[in-house]
């Protein structure tokens, strides 16, 4: 069963992971979904966003600009593809879609403070770049009020 929320007050605990539609992400999405079934917990599947992260919501003209729900719900339908496709119809643990707008280090250390675990995927700039720009997972790690799994690669 997927449910949906639209900030980090709705987070409940379980197993936290952040997902921004990359490849690394849905490796740490699988991963998270696996541990939540063998944990017993529930999934919360976190998505942070900005209007220019966001997908151009359907059925709004050229020229207009899209309210802040249009796009949350572009988002919203953007994370629930993803993570059927990833993890299928039924993935055996109940997911609940989190799209936050905001900054997704900020959004995730949020979210931690009333789960059992964090989890996020590894795909920055590191070295050097990684010092100057930081990166999300480096933030979480810092920063989360939970334990913190980072999948590299």
């Amino acid at each position: 069963m997927t449910k949906e929320r639209a900030d980090t007050a709705d987070i409940g605990g379980g197993i936290i992971v952040g997902h921004d539609g990359s490849a690394s992400a849905d490796r740490a999405l699988v991963w998270a979904a696996e541990e939540a079934r063998l944990r017993g917990l529930p999934l919360r599947v976190v998505r942070a966003w900005s209007i220019t992260s966001a997908p151009r919501p359907q059925g709004v003209e050229p020229g207009v600009v899209p309210s802040m729900e249009e796009f949350a719900e572009a988002v919203r339908g953007q994370l629930a593809a993803d993570v059927a496709t990833v993890l299928g119809a039924a993935p055996g643990v109940e997911v609940t879609l989190h799209p936050v707008h905001g900054a997704a280090a900020g959004a995730l250390v949020a979210a931690s403070g009333r789960a059992e675990l964090l989890v996020v995927a590894s795909r920055g700039h590191g070295g050097f770049a990684g010092l100057l720009l930081g990166s999300t997972s480096e933030q979480v790690v810092r920063h989360a009020d939970c334990p913190v799994v980072v999948l590299r690669g």
